[in-house]
């Protein structure tokens, strides 16, 4: 299949699952890629929205894989060296430099960024798990302190 066909197979696909919906639905996986479909919560209610401790996690550490990535990916003292006059033209030269410069400034940019989004992420975590504690500790106490009564001895 040609990138053209795959396109606009995409593109009909899209557009055959738009039409199926009468509204947007955010962060939602259709049922087709193995979610369920729906945008309610397990009660039937809610917002739809899940929280999985170990995807954030997860999420952070990939987003410092990709820094460590871009960091291997940037350019390099050799190349731009080779690149300079009288090794090369002075418009080439002079061309080679200004981008090594914009590359270096938008490869710190994207490092700062990614370790703030993961740091972030580290947070939210903890936060999830913190809240996700007390609320756990809550249902424990009043599973063990509270007492059943039946419904004619009320």
């Amino acid at each position: 299949m040609s990138w053209d066909e795959e396109w606009a197979q995409l593109k009909a696909d899209a557009l055959a699952r738009q039409q199926q919906s009468a509204h947007m639905q955010l962060n939602l996986l259709p049922a087709d890629m193995g979610g369920d479909g729906s945008a309610a919560g397990p009660s039937g209610h809610g917002d739809g929205f899940a929280v999985n401790a170990s995807s954030i996690d997860g999420s952070s550490h990939l987003l410092l894989e990709i820094a460590g990535v871009l960091y291997e990916g940037r350019m390099d003292g050799e190349n731009a060296t080779m690149c300079r006059a009288p090794r090369a033209h002075p418009g080439v030269a002079s061309n080679a430099e200004t981008f090594a410069r914009f590359a270096q400034d938008q490869y710190n940019d994207a490092v700062v960024l990614l370790a703030a989004l993961a740091g972030k992420l580290k947070s939210t975590n903890n936060t999830y798990a913190e809240y996700d504690d007390g609320v756990r500790a809550k249902l424990n106490s009043v599973l063990l302190s509270g007492r059943y009564t039946e419904p004619g001895d009320r």
